[in-house]
């Protein structure tokens, strides 16, 4: 006799049983960027191509929806904040968005993007836009008819936003920025006239690429990755990808003439990955056991990289240690010039590379560009012109070639239009969660400069990691903070910190 007992557990068994065949999809993804030799692009398109189409055929099934409405209405769910009622719900949201996705438009979306990634990696390399553009053309395309499929109000970009960032609407993300741009366009103004200057060249010696990975796998490890449940690898974007419990894999690249791009890299991608590792693994394929939002996932990385990574009290523990391994790389400098040149603020062309003050800016205009894009009021040809007169605009500088400019995100070769606004709503998050993660643990920054960073990530474990999408994203933030998001922790940290800095 079937029961919704029963439907349950065939309906959490089907759900694990489709996570484990995209997991594998995931894998030949990661071997996409990192290890399979170029000639292979052509059949791993088709190959990534097939198992998309599977995993969106097998969840799609009618079998799903019938096991969905049998648990529905039923006393399952009866507490909405049980792993029953939040599997249901978020597998029921999940189910009726696939759904208005037909397996042929699934399947060439996989297809056209794999061979846009590799079509990107090498425009990217020479500079060259052109080469591009057809397959950006190709993806506005598809995303435009992915946004009409799935359904929006009006705004396309609403439909795309949706999938990344449960909840969150382009009207919602656009009041999040007008509350950031005033202020940091005039805390950009005043460092720029205080006269003071970081000493980035201290950075810029030569730093050879075995010791920046000693140094990044050393402090992963000691903030708590867990190396023997998973790698450090080399791609051209660095990434985080957690495949299944007992394997989460990072990515960084090395640049042996300058320090902080590796090595604040990696631990932006260990934020990623220590929360995938804390997530509830008996709970693999099901919501409970997922991430909630690509916004909550980014205000985990962000707090590793700069709340914790950039602070004084992060360097007076690693800084001894730093020195040991790099040798004469480091002589002649002060604990405080180090300090001043992890935390330099100006205007720069690549976003992965900017600091915490400019950051946001340059996720506005992949913003108000990525909408353009969609509405039609903005055509993949013009984007180059674009993109360098919002650079100009918000960050006063001109990108001197394509590959510092509008070529230098994977994003949209990935088809991932929607995903730019939650690097910001994540830094807003981040810096909620740290100020309340300081209140509760007491003298965290003692506790950092003490090397002992489990009591932070054992809150966060609490906090964040373990609920997976029992709650809305803003709603399990204001649960752990006590408080609506707001952009107030974020701008309190940045003018304390470049206060100091640069005596303004």
């Amino acid at each position: 006799m079937t029961t919704p007992e029963t439907s349950y557990e065939e309906l959490k068994k089907s759900l694990r049983e489709i996570s484990l065949l995209g997991s594998t999809a995931s894998v030949l993804h990661w071997d996409e960027q990192t290890y399979m030799p170029p000639a292979g692009a052509e059949y791993r398109a088709e190959q990534v191509s097939l198992l998309a189409r599977m995993v969106h055929e097998q969840f799609t099934a009618p079998r799903i929806g019938e096991l969905l409405a049998a648990v529905e209405g039923s006393t399952l769910i009866k507490d909405p904040e049980s792993d029953a009622a939040a599997n249901t719900r978020e597998t029921r949201r999940s189910y009726d968005r696939a759904t208005r996705l037909p397996s042929a438009f699934v399947e060439e979306l996989s297809r056209v993007t794999s061979l846009a990634h590799h079509a990107w990696v090498e425009a990217r390399k020479t500079s060259d836009f052109a080469a591009f553009q057809p397959w950006l053309e190709k993806i506005i395309v598809l995303k435009r008819e992915e946004a009409d499929l799935v359904g929006h109000k009006g705004n396309r970009y609403d439909a795309l936003l949706d999938e990344y960032e449960p909840n969150e609407t382009a009207d919602g993300v656009r009041a999040v920025f007008e509350s950031l741009r005033g202020s940091l366009v005039e805390l950009v103004g005043k460092i720029m006239d205080s006269g003071r200057k970081a000493p980035v060249e201290i950075l810029e010696r030569h730093y050879p690429a075995a010791k920046q990975e000693q140094l990044a796998r050393e402090a992963a490890a000691r903030v708590g990755f867990d190396f023997n449940a998973g790698r450090l690898d080399v791609s051209v974007h660095p990434f985080c990808t957690g495949l299944v419990p007992g394997d989460t894999r990072i990515t960084t690249r090395y640049d042996e003439s300058y320090f902080g791009d590796a090595f604040f890299g990696v631990l932006h991608e260990t934020g990623h990955a220590l929360y995938d590792q804390g997530l509830n693994k008996d709970a693999f394929g099901l919501p409970v056991g997922e991430a909630v939002s690509l916004g909550i996932h980014e205000s985990q990385s962000r707090m590793w990289e700069n709340l914790v990574g950039r602070s004084r009290a992060f360097w007076k523990f690693f800084l001894p240690r730093t020195r040991e391994v790099l040798g004469s790389t480091l002589d002649g400098v002060s604990d405080d010039d180090w300090y001043f040149a992890i935390n330099d603020v100006r205007p720069s062309f690549i976003r992965t590379e900017s600091d915490e003050v400019t950051y946001n800016l340059h996720v506005l205009l992949r913003f108000e560009l990525e909408e353009a894009l969609l509405s039609g009021d903005l055509t993949p040809a013009d984007v180059p012109d674009a993109w360098n007169e919002k650079v100009r605009k918000y960050l006063g500088i001109t990108p001197p070639d394509h590959a510092r400019g509008c070529l230098q995100d994977v994003h949209w070769s990935g088809g991932s239009f929607g995903y730019f606004p939650t690097y910001t709503l994540g830094n807003l998050y981040a810096a909620q969660l740290f100020e309340a993660a300081r209140r509760d643990l007491g003298d965290l920054d003692g506790q950092i400069a003490s090397g002992s960073f489990a009591p932070l990530l054992g809150w966060l474990r609490g906090k964040i990691h373990r609920h997976g999408k029992r709650y809305t994203p803003r709603e399990l933030a204001r649960r752990a903070t006590g408080q609506e998001l707001s952009a107030d922790a974020l701008l309190d940290y940045l003018r304390k910190k470049t206060g100091e800095l640069y005596g303004i």
